[in-house]
C-alpha cells in the first residue's frame, strides 16, 4: 500500500512543482553545523497552544538563548486538528490555535528567530493525529504557505514492517518522499528524521535529510529506563559511537533526541554532564525545558558559549571515546577547527571518583577515521580551560588530576602554548 502511496505522490510533484517562491538558501545549506532550538515535547506534550509558543519566543530573546545561538522554536505533536479539511489539508487545532500556524510562524520571525512544526511518515502521529503519509506533497506547500523553517518527521502508524523483508529500504524511502516534497515547495526546511535508529538511518540519512534520530526517547534521568524511554547513559551507550560519528559531518547530524536539561529528575553535575556531552557529540541541541520558567542555573549551563562552541565548531568532526580510565572515569576526545581539541571526563559512577591523566605518558591522542592528531612532549604542550569553570586549570606539562562527583564530567579545551 505504502509503495502505490509513494508512486502517486511523486507524480503530483510535477503538478506542485514551482508554486511557491524560493528562500536565498537551499535544502543543501542547512545544517552546516548542528541545529539549536527548542522542542515542545518533552515538557508539554500535547498541551501546546498559540500563547505558549509566543512567550518561548520571547523568552528567547530576553533570557539570551537566540544571543546563545539557539534559533529555531519548534511544535511537537498536537498542534494539528483531529481532522483533515475537506480538500485533505493539515490543519491547526481550532482552540489551541485559533489564528492559524501563519500567525505564530510570523510571531517567531518577527522575533528574529526560525519556526518549526511536526508530523509523522505514518498515517498518523503518535499522538493519534492525522500524520503525513500519502499528503507528503500537499503538506510540503502547506507548510511553505505558513513559513515553516523546520519539520521534524516521526516514525508511527507506518505500516506492518514486521512482514517486511527490507525494512531499511521502506523507511529509507518514506523519508525521500517527504525530503522531495519539501524541495518541491522550494522553502529551505531543515528535515529532522524521527525514525529511532531502529533502520539504520546513519547509513542513508545523509544523503535524504540534515539529521536522523540513533535512539528510542530520552526521559528525564541519568541512568535508567522507563518502556521505551532511555536516560543519558543509555542513549550515549545505545549504539557503537566510533561507528556513528563516521555518517555525520556538515549538514547531516546523528541526534541523540532532544535534551532534558532543567527538567525534574536530573541534579547540577548531570545536567552538565547531559548538555556537554550532546555538544561533543554534535547533537542537535534541542531544548525540552520551559525556558520561561527556568532557573539561572540551567540558563547558566545552556548559554555556556565555551561548550556550545564545541558543538558548533565548523570542522564538524563528533567526539570519540578515547579509553576509560580506572574507576569509571571515560574519556571522550573531539579535534576542533582551530588545531586544538577537547576532551570530556565522565564519572559515569555513583560514587566520586578522582582520576589522574598523565599527557606525557599517552603522548598522543589519535582520531584513525578522520586522520587528525594530537601529540604531548616538552615541545609541544598546551593550556588547559576548564570550559564550566570558564578559566585556565594548568598546561600539558603536568598530569591532570581531578575529583568529579557523582555523574558529574570535566570539560576542558587545548590550546597550543606557542604563538602564531
Amino acid at each position: 500500500m505504502k509503495k502505490n502511496l509513494l508512486t502517486v505522490a511523486a507524480i503530483a510533484a510535477v503538478a506542485v512543482s514551482g508554486v511557491c517562491q524560493p528562500t536565498q538558501l537551499k535544502y543543501e545549506e542547512l545544517a552546516k553545523t548542528p541545529q539549536m532550538g527548542w522542542n515542545s515535547w518533552n515538557t508539554f506534550g500535547v498541551n501546546i497552544n498559540e500563547q505558549l509558543i509566543k512567550d518561548v519566543a520571547d523568552a528567547f530573546v530576553t533570557l539570551g538563548l537566540k544571543d546563545a545561538g539557539y534559533e529555531y522554536i519548534v511544535l511537537d505533536d498536537g498542534w494539528m486538528d483531529m481532522q483533515r479539511d475537506a480538500q485533505g489539508n493539515i490543519a491547526p487545532h481550532p482552540e489551541r490555535f485559533p489564528n492559524g500556524i501563519k500567525a505564530v510562524a510570523d510571531y517567531v520571525h518577527s522575533k528574529g528567530l526560525k519556526f518549526g512544526l511536526y508530523s509523522c511518515a505514518g498515517w498518523k502521529t503518535c499522538a493519534g493525529y492525522p500524520g503525513g503519509q500519502g499528503h507528503e506533497y500537499q503538506d510540503a506547500l502547506k507548510y511553505a504557505e505558513w513559513g515553516v523553517d523546520y519539520l521534524k518527521y516521526d516514525w508511527c502508524h507506518t505500516a506492518p514492517i514486521r512482514d517486511m523483508a527490507d525494512k531499511e529500504t521502506y523507511a529509507r524511502e518514506s523519508y525521500t518522499v517527504m525530503a522531495h516534497a519539501l524541495r518541491e515547495a522550494k522553502r529551505a526546511v531543515l528535515f529532522s528524521m524521527c525514525e529511532w535508529g531502529s533502520n539504520n538511518p546513519w547509513k542513508w540519512g545523509a544523503a535524504v535529510g540534515h539529521s536522523w534520530r540513533t535512539t528510542g526517547d530520552i526521559y528525564s534521568t541519568f541512568d535508567g529506563v522507563r518502556g521505551y524511554s532511555f536516560g543519558v547513559l543509555q542513549i550515549l551507550d545505545m549504539h557503537d559511537q566510533n561507528m556513528l560519528r563516521r555518517a555525520a559531518g556538515p549538514g547531516s547530524w546523528n541526534d541523540m533526541d532532544m535534551l532534558e536539561v532543567g527538567n525534574e529528575g536530573l541534579t547540577l553535575h548531570e545536567n552538565q554532564s547531559h548538555f556537554a556531552l550532546w555538544a561533543i557529540l554534535n547533537s542537535p541541541l534541542m531544548l525540552g525545558n520551559d525556558v520561561r520558567s527556568m532557573t539561572e542555573e540551567t540558563r547558566a549551563i545552556l548559554t555556556n558559549k565555551d561548550i556550545i562552541a564545541l558543538n558548533q565548531d565548523t570542522l564538524g568532526i563528533q567526539a570519540f571515546r578515547y579509553k576509560t580510565l580506572s574507576d569509571s572515569v571515560e574519556v571522550w576526545a573531539k579535534p576542533l577547527a582551530d588545531d586544538g581539541w577537547a576532551l570530556l571526563f565522565l564519572n559515569r559512577s555513583k560514587a566520586p571518583r578522582t582520576f589522574t591523566f598523565d599527557w606525557s605518558a599517552e603522548q598522543r591522542i589519535v582520531d584513525d577515521f578522520f586522520h587528525k592528531e594530537i601529540a604531548f612532549s616538552k615541545e609541544k604542550t598546551y593550556k588547559i580551560k576548564d570550559l564550566y569553570a570558564g578559566k585556565e586549570i594548568g598546561a600539558t606539562k603536568k598530569p591532570l588530576t581531578a575529583k568529579l562527583a557523582q555523574h558529574q564530567s570535566l570539560v576542558v579545551r587545548l590550546q597550543s602554548t606557542k604563538k602564531k
